[in-house]
């Protein structure tokens, strides 16, 4: 089971471009296995630390089935920073912040779920 955050903040959303286990290099949602001590909000927040540097605040459980749960998630503090002498960002190749509309980005299991979430909690409220 894994456990990812969508983060979205001034019309860009928090990626990080990573080796998968289908073999591909895709642009995916901060996040990783949950460990058998931890509950998938702590894991949750866990990931988003070790892969991109930031805290976040946990807001809502966005999607879940048997292989992953997708929380919306919200930075409160840290920069910016992949954690390389940690071996489990071996697979991480970069984070950054994602235009939303660089649609080549998103694949077919990372589009659908931001389109959701725009959909849900961003429709109307852009200026």
């Amino acid at each position: 089971m894994i456990s990812q955050a969508v983060i979205i903040n001034e019309n860009k959303i928090l990626m990080v471009k990573q080796y998968v286990q289908r073999g591909d290099i895709v642009w995916n949602f901060p996040g990783g296995n949950i460990e058998e001590y931890e509950t998938p909000f702590e894991t949750c927040i866990r990931e988003v630390k070790e892969e991109t540097g930031y805290d976040v605040a946990i807001k809502e459980l966005l999607y879940t089935n048997k292989k992953k749960y997708i929380f919306l998630g919200e930075i409160i503090g840290g920069e910016l920073y992949i954690d390389k002498n940690n071996e489990a960002n071996n697979d991480i190749i970069d984070a950054a912040w994602i235009p939303l509309d660089e649609d080549d980005k998103f694949d077919n299991y990372t589009a659908p779920v931001l389109e959701k979430v725009i959909e849900k909690f961003f429709r109307g409220k852009e200026s």
